[in-house]
């Protein structure tokens, strides 16, 4: 499964796993893919750096990348003390009345709230990239869009390809002519922020807008058919991440989110605005039901909803309350119905892509042996 890209990078397959949790982007590397790791919850620079040097220890030398978030644009002088005052009396009233109706407990007196949008203001981000640069990263990936430009260029000073998640062509040529290397193309079925428009329509988009720029197909992608067809229709790699959720290396800190995952159906999640105020696909619950309700005040904008719901969230999921725990996840989670280890799911997709490229040479007449 191998493509000029991933020639490039040195890794055997041409997929690439995003993923929270350093065991699980190591074990995707280890594989013969390209484990990238998500930055935002690493607040302390510190924190990075353990888990950095982890993946040193842990991918045998092969290559992996780091996903941050940043904006293109800075706000000057605005503080997350100025963010929090911004957000309205009402909408914390709505919140906690929510949490009381379904009797979600308090955190203990002093307990931190645990993840804070902080992580996706970019005085955080700058720390994160000042840290991720001593390590031997080959890939940045942004999911906000296109890096600010001394970022690209600090990359490419240091031999780094930049990535940046695109939704539609028109997002994608911004990414050209901000100077990264990488399109990935996330269409309306993936897990987290999405735009409108479903993969087997944005990706053939996408190639022919940015070509010869190499473009990764992302969104409702989990089998190595649906690899061969992203492959067919022109990517030069998949971009992974809901995949992995139920694998044996992530760590959710919840057994009850972990079921939930695993029984889900692929028409089981919605797009709301309910975590971090712009559209995210994630599991349907009574809490985003509660936010998308017209009757109700509605989600604020980013970063503010992000704020707003940053407690409620850690209580929903330390107490585990079952009708309003979530997590982001794509609508290929109707597939996820087991846990496996990493290497399992990677000779499942190695596995569906001979069976797919088979199929095509049958169909065209051409011999498989």
């Amino acid at each position: 499964m191998e493509t000029e890209l991933s020639k490039r990078l040195g890794v055997e397959h041409a997929i690439f796993g995003f993923t929270p949790f350093p065991a699980v982007a190591a074990a995707i590397t280890r594989a013969g893919g390209f484990g990238v790791l998500g930055a935002v919850r690493y607040t302390a620079a510190d924190e990075l750096a353990r888990e950095l040097d982890w993946m040193q220890e842990h991918t045998d030398g092969k290559p992996y990348g780091l996903d941050v978030v940043m904006p293109a644009r800075k706000v000057e002088g605005v503080t997350e003390a100025d963010v929090e005052a911004m957000i309205p009396d009402g909408h914390r009233r709505f919140v906690r009345d929510t949490l009381a109706e379904h009797g979600v407990p308090e955190l203990a007196e002093g307990e931190a709230s645990g993840w804070r949008i902080t992580g996706w203001m970019e005085d955080i981000a700058r720390t994160q990239l000042d840290v991720a640069f001593d390590y031997p990263i080959k890939l940045l990936a942004n999911a906000l869009g296109s890096p600010p430009a001394d970022v690209v260029r600090r990359a490419h000073d240091r031999e780094v390809l930049v990535a940046a998640l695109a939704g539609s062509a028109r997002h994608a040529r911004h990414h050209v002519d901000a100077g990264i290397d990488v399109v990935v193309a996330q269409g309306y079925e993936a897990g987290g922020h999405t735009g409108e428009i479903a993969s087997m329509v944005l990706v053939p988009d996408v190639v022919d807008a940015v070509g010869p720029l190499p473009v990764l197909a992302a969104g409702g992608i989990g089998s190595g058919e649906q690899i061969a067809a992203g492959l067919a229709l022109g990517a030069q790699g998949v971009w992974l991440g809901s995949i992995w959720l139920t694998t044996e290396e992530a760590d959710l800190h919840s057994r009850a989110l972990t079921r939930k995952l695993l029984a889900a159906g692929s028409g089981d999640t919605v797009r709301s605005r309910a975590l971090t105020g712009k559209p995210a696909r994630q599991l349907r619950t009574e809490w985003t039901d509660a936010w998308d309700d017209p009757s109700g005040p509605g989600a604020l904008p980013m970063p503010l909803q992000g704020l707003l719901v940053a407690e409620a969230l850690s209580r929903i999921q330390k107490y585990e309350t079952g009708a309003l725990l979530g997590t982001p996840v794509g609508q290929i989670v109707g597939r996820m119905n087991s846990e496996r280890g990493v290497q399992a799911v990677f000779d499942d997709l190695t596995r569906g892509f001979e069976r797919a490229i088979d199929r095509i040479n049958r169909i065209a007449g051409r011999s498989t042996s």
